[in-house]
């Protein structure tokens, strides 16, 4: 007990009479008469909880088999991480750890020399549109995994992953900012466009409105109609929202640096790239675990839709962020190149059917960007680099 008179002493108190009963102390440590009257008073209600109190059974300490565990509404122990039932989701994790980097290590000195005095007056449009986008929905990444989807994993090997993910987008939303600090842009200005651009705001609504019912702690996944709800979310975020958004959100300040500028904000957003790759192949995974678990698939009236209102967000945003094409890239290239990878994200998902048949790679250098090893002279940047980011493995 704190002494106020002297916070660094401290008081024992009096020792209850309670204790006395159960053999912890003896009665002749009660000197005050008043203190007495007051524990005896205390050993009143004690007394009914020590006649009625019977010993507690230890709880089961069976095994846990790895064959038990579900990706969701499993009854496994979540504390306990092996032995796996997923070791390609540890594998994940120990390849995310691969690409570790911050935004810091990465020169940008070139970059705010391109912005002030190379990029036309199109391209600064670009540039700055696309942090705009990417700014916010980052954000929205780590809130919807960190609180909407890795709670609901019911295996261990799952969630830590998905940890790594959230510290991941994290990290993405800090390079966006570093570049805008390091640019001189109003950061207000910039991080405001999603709330005053239909174009940029119709793909965050959207998104709101398509992961907002899976932010609840109370989804019970063993309705059938809850589980689709949450299967039909996860496959957005996977393999739209990371798998095709991103992916190709990225290209455009990528045709700038195959010009020669702007080249380090393109090597931190191939570095994000590379997370991103991770993420959405992660999830379209855990999604086809799920239907195959649940003996669940998504209704194909629901998947149409989504293709669909997700094809119609980009392409407005695609005509508003290059209303005037730049040099070697345009909004057509931007669309055909978003439905390419729409098909192959479906693919990956397991269906048969391509959502946009006949599209074609419009961007063959995109991929380049994901698999490009990232090895370096070292006078020119740090050691640290060379060795986290080359040579991953990607699935």
């Amino acid at each position: 007990m704190l002494n106020w008179d002297d916070p660094l002493k401290t008081t024992l108190p009096p020792t209850p009479r309670a204790a006395v009963v159960a053999g912890l102390a003896t009665p002749d440590e009660f000197t005050d008469e008043e203190a007495t009257q007051q524990l005896d008073f205390a050993l009143e209600d004690t007394r009914p909880h020590l006649k009625s109190s019977a010993p507690v059974p230890p709880p089961s300490m069976k095994p846990v088999n790895p064959e038990d565990k579900r990706v969701v509404n499993g009854h496994t122990d979540i504390n306990q991480l092996a032995p796996f039932k997923y070791p390609w989701a540890w594998e994940y994790f120990l390849n995310a750890n691969k690409n570790h980097w911050t935004p810091l290590d990465i020169n940008m000195a070139q970059d705010v020399h391109d912005y002030h005095h190379k990029l036309t007056l199109e391209e600064r449009h670009v540039y700055e549109n696309v942090l705009s986008y990417l700014t916010t929905s980052d954000i929205l990444a780590m809130r919807n995994i960190g609180l909407a989807v890795m709670e609901k994993m019911s295996a261990p090997e799952l969630q830590i992953y998905q940890a790594r993910q959230v510290y991941e987008e994290s990290l993405h939303t800090w390079t966006y900012q570093h570049c805008i600090e390091t640019i001189g842009l109003d950061q207000g200005e910039i991080y405001n466009r999603y709330r005053v651009v239909p174009e940029i705001n119709g793909k965050i609504q959207l998104s709101n409105r398509r992961l907002s019912s899976i932010l609840r702690a109370d989804i019970d996944l063993t309705d059938r109609d809850e589980l689709h709800n949450f299967l039909m979310a996860y496959l957005f975020f996977a393999g739209i929202f990371e798998g095709c958004w991103f992916y190709n959100g990225f290209s455009p300040i990528f045709a700038l640096q195959r010009r020669g500028l702007m080249k380090g904000t393109a090597e931190q957003l191939q570095y994000i790239m590379r997370d991103e790759v991770l993420h959405a192949s992660f999830g379209l995974r855990v999604t086809k675990q799920i239907m195959q678990e649940e003996r669940i698939t998504p209704d194909p009236k629901a998947l149409r839709e989504m293709w669909d209102e997700c094809e119609a967000a980009e392409h407005a945003y695609a005509g508003y962020i290059l209303r005037d094409p730049i040099l070697g890239y345009s909004a057509a290239d931007h669309m055909e190149q978003f439905r390419f990878i729409a098909n192959r994200r479906s693919r990956q998902m397991g269906f048969e059917q391509d959502p946009f048949p006949g599209a074609q790679n419009a961007l063959p250098w995109l991929d380049e960007q994901a698999n490009l090893r990232k090895e370096k002279n070292f006078f020119e940047t740090r050691v640290t680099e060379y060795q986290t980011g080359g040579a991953l493995k990607w699935e």
